[in-house]
Order: C-alpha cells, then structure tokens, then sequence
C-alpha cells in the first residue's frame, strides 16, 4: 500500500470521527436528557458495533431507531425505592438518554440487529452499500 494510500485512509477516518461529533452535538436530544450511558465503537472486516453500558435496566426500556443514516438509542432509567425506603446518597444517574451515531454510507441497514445481555447492549450493522429511503425504522431488542 502506497503512502498516499495510508494517508488518505487517516484523513477519511479522522473526517468520520469529525462528522460523529458533528451529528451527536447536532441531533437534537428527545425529552429532558438526564445521563450519557457510555459506549465503544468497534469495527471489523464485515460489521460496525456499538457495545453500550446499560446496567440496571431492561431491554423495554430501550428504544432503537434509524432515520437518515442516523442510528438513535434512547431510554429511561428509573430509580425504584420500597415505600418505606428514603434515599440519603445518590450517585447513580437516572432519567432520560439519547444516543446518535451517524452510520457509515457503506451500512447495510437491512442488516441492523440488536441484543441486550448482562446490562449491555450490542448494536450490530453489517457493511454494505445500500439505499436508505430516509423511512423512519424501528429495530427489536432481543
């Protein structure tokens, strides 16, 4: 591989990096947003994943969508107490979240799958050229 290949492959991928914190500071949050959950990207041969720290909560608490090539997980986490339970210390955020992440061009959003497991949640996409219609899409939890 040539220098100018390598180069170009640092430019198109510090410009991804770029346009994702375009689209994750400009993707209007829904609700009141109390909590960013933490996530990593990773990337390999045939599909991007996104692994995100959930825990305590439960797949129905969660809600996946993809309009225009962004991918959004949004939630609630709520904080349960028994009745005669008073809460002293509180450093476990709750409430609401919303996560974008701007897909590749080259994503097969056909291909979008989704399991919640042990508190974490792995979104997985396929690459791929496809068409994206610009339809609103609801991906299922398993």
């Amino acid at each position: 591989m040539s220098n100018f290949s390598i180069d170009l492959e640092k430019q198109l991928s510090k410009l991804g990096r770029d346009i994702q914190q375009l689209v994750e500071r400009a993707v209007p949050a829904q609700g009141n947003v109390s909590f960013q959950p933490r996530c990593d990207v990773a990337e390999s041969d045939q599909t991007y994943s996104i692994l995100m720290d959930l825990p305590g909560m439960s797949k129905e608490q969660v809600s996946i969508t993809l309009k225009n090539g962004v991918l959004t997980i949004s939630g609630d986490r709520e904080l349960y107490l028994e009745d005669d339970e008073e809460l002293v210390k509180s450093e476990r955020r709750q409430g609401s979240f919303s996560r974008a992440f701007a897909l590749p061009e080259h994503s097969d959003t056909s291909s979008i799958s989704a399991v919640f497991n042990d508190g974490v949640l792995k979104v997985s996409v396929s690459k791929k050229v496809s068409e994206e219609d610009g339809d609103s899409q609801s991906i299922p939890i398993k």
